[in-house]
């Protein structure tokens, strides 16, 4: 069965941005289905337009600034 995104369901969502960054932590149930978090990183291009970015690393002040959205998200995880 194909990815339906009428079926993806964002539960939770909240960002921490910088100047060049945005970190966004997310809770969503497909088709009714496990509540999953999702942590997604966005980037500024040259014309200050967010785009998608790999995770990928991060540093301790992205840990820092994530962690407690990641508590909050666990919260809604129930």
């Amino acid at each position: 069965m194909p990815y339906d995104r009428s079926l993806d369901e964002n539960l939770f969502s909240r960002s921490w941005e910088t100047e060049t960054d945005r970190l966004t932590v997310s809770v969503y149930s497909y088709n009714k289905g496990a509540k999953k978090l999702q942590i997604t990183r966005e980037r500024r291009n040259a014309q200050g337009e967010l785009g998608f970015a790999k995770l990928g690393r991060m540093t301790k002040d992205e840990v820092k600034a994530v962690l407690p959205l990641i508590q909050e998200a666990v919260d809604h995880m129930d």
